[in-house]
């Protein structure tokens, strides 16, 4: 084996085993389907991220509730202790600095390997600590005023904390619930305290809203569920996608590369195949017609007749595939020139005569006049009509007949159309009779031995000339097959020149030379 050789399987081992884009596809599949080990609110991989959302939310609010409490305490110290607003005013700056150190904590961690119960449960603290400190800071506020002023006052700001609430930890599992029950519940029962028809609808109302707005919360954070499980099956559906598609590009590629070499193998060996061959069937042909003496025994002479003919059989078929692996690899070349159908189907109808006399086959050749020549390969397109009227011979049985037809396509083409009187082909069996080696059933049992690749051959002939293939049969009732060349390859006739403007040609050109002539003197 050559260096080359060994280079090329050397390389063909490496691509083999180095990973390919594939492999990550699969991998990202993999995981991605992890994700799924659970739905909705039981599956860990989207509590976190609902909590990742929960923690941008609380970061970008921390200033905001700074600012609130600053606010509140401003409003309270008219009414409250300054020392106690003071103290109440550093316990909110601690829980604002707790929530601050606990979202860059989470932000910190790996993200794949988080407690997410244990998570879960340290932001309801905070939303719980935080429903205190409000709590606490209505509990200091003057139980009565006979103005009735400081009750709307508190109402309406608990009312306006129950809101931030729901901004703030819709992402949090009954966060809107723990961050607003505890002030709520003092509000309420101060309100209830008050003892007055207004207060009592104050406290139910802010009852009513608590509990409103925790339902509210809990239907956001479902509705977050179900977009991020959209998400995930989208973003799931997409990685089976483009892995697949790697899958079938990679398996496309070693189909290409695979049939590509087995054309190259077959052209080469059957190109090896007939050297050998040719001397064989040269030999048996001498020693069949005793050109160099007499055989003495009549089997040697029989074995010689045998071996000629098998040669010839096998050099047909060497021929075939030679053909079509030319065509596959794309090696074929079409040598184009002014071609006549017509005068080709009389060629074609020549050299299978004998073969339809043996068979009693009536060959009918119908022929449109005045057929104008194409630009097409000549041999090419006498190898389509051999093949097409071979196989009408081979399925039409004795006394039948095989129409050979050329003329006009309705587009302005030209077409050759081989139709027989054969047992026909059942309609499942089309696609095979049109594959390399792909006989019918009928055909493997009732026509003489083929190789199945006439048809092929055919078809990718008729291909590389642009044109049109078509097949035709019926159980019974035989097969058409009709290979029709486009327009554009119609070569289109000068039309001849009048005698009369040739005539006046002809004069003016001797003019013309007399009077060079005389000036020449």
């Amino acid at each position: 084996m050559s260096m080359d050789a060994n280079e090329n399987i050397d390389k063909t081992i490496v691509e083999r085993l180095r990973p390919h884009a594939n492999d990550q596809s699969r991998k990202a599949v993999r995981e991605q389907r992890a994700v799924f080990n659970g739905k909705g609110e039981k599956n860990d991989h989207f509590i976190r991220e609902v909590l990742r959302l929960h923690v941008n939310v609380q970061e970008t609010a921390l200033f905001s509730s700074a600012l609130l409490v600053l606010v509140s305490a401003y409003f309270a110290h008219f009414s409250i202790p300054l020392i106690l607003v003071a103290l109440w005013t550093v316990m909110a700056a601690a829980l604002l600095a707790w929530i601050k150190r606990t979202c860059r904590i989470f932000k910190g961690i790996d993200a794949k390997k988080p407690d997410t119960k244990k998570w879960e449960r340290n932001f309801q603290s905070i939303q719980l600590a935080i429903g205190l400190m409000w709590a606490l800071l209505f509990g200091l506020h003057p139980l009565y005023a006979p103005s009735g002023g400081i009750s709307v006052l508190t109402f309406a700001g608990a009312m306006v904390l129950i809101g931030l609430s729901l901004v703030t930890t819709r992402y949090l599992k009954h966060g809107i619930f723990l961050t607003s029950f505890p002030f709520v519940a003092v509000v309420a029962g101060r309100l209830i305290m008050e003892a007055t028809f207004p207060s009592f609808g104050m406290a139910l109302v802010l009852v009513g809203a608590c509990f409103y707005f925790s339902r509210i919360g809990d239907l956001m954070r479902r509705s977050q569920f179900d977009f991020l499980t959209s998400r995930a099956e989208r973003d799931q559906l997409i990685m089976e996608l483009e892995a697949s598609r790697g899958v079938s590009e990679e398996a496309r590629r070693r189909a290409e590369e695979a049939n590509l070499a087995k054309s190259r193998f077959l052209a080469t060996m059957s190109h090896e195949l007939r050297t050998p061959l040719n001397a064989i069937l040269g030999f048996s042909e001498i020693m069949a017609n005793e050109v160099m003496g007499p055989l003495n025994n009549d089997y040697y002479k029989e074995y010689s007749g045998d071996i000629h003919s098998s040669g010839t059989h096998l050099l047909k078929l060497i021929n075939e595939i030679l053909d079509l692996s030319r065509v596959e690899a794309g090696r074929y070349e079409l040598h184009e020139s002014a071609t006549n159908l017509a005068h080709a189907a009389e060629e074609s109808l020549q050299m299978v005569k004998l073969k339809a006399s043996e068979k009693d086959v009536e060959i009918v050749m119908q022929i449109q006049p005045d057929m104008p020549e194409i630009w097409a390969d000549a041999r090419a397109v006498r190898q389509i009509m051999l093949n097409l009227l071979s196989n009408a011979l081979k399925f039409t049985p004795p006394s039948g007949t095989v129409w050979l037809k050329v003329g006009w396509t309705a587009g302005g083409g030209q077409y050759v159309c081989v139709k027989d009187t054969g047992p026909g082909i059942p309609e499942e069996e089309i696609p095979i009779v049109l594959s390399s080696f792909g006989q019918g059933s009928i055909a493997i049992k009732s026509a003489e031995q083929g190789t199945g690749l006439g048809l092929p051959i055919v078809q990718a002939l008729v291909q590389m000339h642009d044109g049109e293939f078509t097949f035709h049969s019926k159980l019974r009732q035989g097969t058409q097959v009709t290979a029709a060349f486009p327009r554009k390859r119609v070569m289109e006739e000068l039309p001849a020149v009048p005698q009369e403007m040739d005539n006046e040609r002809m004069q003016r050109g001797v003019f013309s030379a007399k009077r060079k002539k005389a000036a020449a003197a």
